[in-house]
């Protein structure tokens, strides 16, 4: 492969790449589920209308292919799925067996199809990154899928298809950090015990799906932290400087996954964290230089306006690409044209979700919880490395 200069100017990768793809435009879980919002397409058309977003960096995703969801998933389970989508319906059994048609996993039109682009995605880019560089996929991110069911909204696992695509093009050790507001318990599931993966986990405590102690060791390399209601900017600063760097630091890997859920900003309704988008950003940037493969997910994200501006800055930081005071014209009208809508209300925008893409920083003093909790993850890093 020929050294090209990517955004940052390193002669060394490729540019960074954007995995995505226009099913997730037209397809949602329902009126009423908290992922009938615009997410993936938002992202793409408004990275698009800042010029970020050329057609050489842009990959459309394959849909995984059922034998290779097995790498992961029961056979029996992949067929459950995808007779229920043909179907549109679901039996008794089937429900209770694969949790298909669920409140948290319904029927709905592509069922199957949405989930395995996304898993599609998440191994292509395990594949193109056995040189190394960086690859975005935010429509990945499904942390909490297991092997005979679905789980948490998540009907595949993509994280762990993707981690082993990364594995098979070269990757012995690899760091999977996850800043969503909830646990991926379907990652650790698969991943525990393995000494080769690293597992480090930021989340909000009491919150589903309730795993994730801080005393979780499991046989591998697991490091939980759950963290307080209100959690803010500085908290977060203070977790990535004294947890989440010198654990991946340490650790060495041969490629890092980051899940990148936006639902621990101050306007997500399924968390009671106090991110601002900032918060991410900065830790997207901070592991970047720590290995030499990046896989850059998404996650959770409820709120169409904060989860599309906090992706698509993800995007920029990636790129090197700096973001503006106030958007353009035709950034502003992306925002405009979202709607969200539920059974009982329809969200009006703050002003600012529609003209600016960066958050304003939410400060405050260390909660004494969080200082205690990384000092102790701290304690044990040093012993660990």
């Amino acid at each position: 492969m020929t050294p090209v200069i990517h955004a940052a100017g390193t002669p060394t990768t490729p540019l960074p790449r954007f995995i995505g793809s226009e099913i997730y435009r037209h397809s949602s879980y329902g009126a009423w589920h908290p992922l009938r919002v615009p997410r993936v397409s938002t992202v793409m058309d408004l990275t698009r209308a800042m010029g970020w977003l050329p057609a050489a960096q842009f990959i459309t995703s394959p849909r995984a292919k059922p034998a290779a969801l097995m790498g992961f998933h029961t056979p029996a389970y992949i067929a459950a799925l995808q007779a229920t989508e043909a179907a549109q319906a679901v039996t008794d059994d089937v429900r209770d067996r694969h949790g298909l048609g669920t409140p948290s996993n319904p029927v709905f039109a592509q069922m199957y199809r949405r989930p395995a682009t996304s898993a599609g995605a998440s191994l292509l880019a395990g594949e193109l990154l056995a040189r190394g560089g960086v690859i975005y996929a935010p429509a990945g991110g499904t942390h909490h899928g297991m092997p005979d069911r679905a789980n948490g909204f998540c009907y595949l696992n993509d994280p762990v298809l993707g981690i082993q695509s990364l594995r098979r093009s070269g990757a012995a050790r690899i760091a999977y950090v996850d800043i969503d507001a909830h646990h991926p318990d379907g990652v650790v599931h698969a991943f525990a015990d393995d000494p080769d993966t690293l597992l480090v986990s930021v989340h909000e405590q009491n919150r589903w799906p309730r795993t994730g102690a801080l005393t979780d060791r499991g046989a591998g390399q697991v490091f939980n932290l759950p963290v307080p209601a209100g959690l803010h900017d500085d908290d977060m600063a203070l977790i990535r400087d004294r947890v989440i760097l010198p654990l991946v630091a340490g650790f060495r890997p041969d490629a890092i996954v980051l899940q990148c859920g936006a639902d621990a900003v101050t306007e997500d309704p399924q968390s009671r964290l106090a991110l601002s988008n900032n918060a991410h950003w900065a830790i997207v940037a901070a592991l970047r230089p720590l290995a030499l493969r990046y896989l850059v997910l998404g996650g959770g994200g409820y709120n169409p306006w904060s989860v599309g501006r906090l992706w698509a800055g993800v995007w920029a930081t990636l790129v090197g690409a700096e973001v503006p005071d106030v958007l353009p014209q035709a950034a502003q009208d992306v925002l405009a044209a979202l709607h969200w809508a539920g059974p009982q209300r329809v969200h009006l925008p703050q002003p600012h979700w529609i003209t600016t893409l960066r958050d304003a920083p939410r400060h405050g003093p260390i909660d004494p919880d969080v200082r205690q909790r990384a000092d102790a993850l701290a304690a044990r890093i040093k012993a660990w490395v």
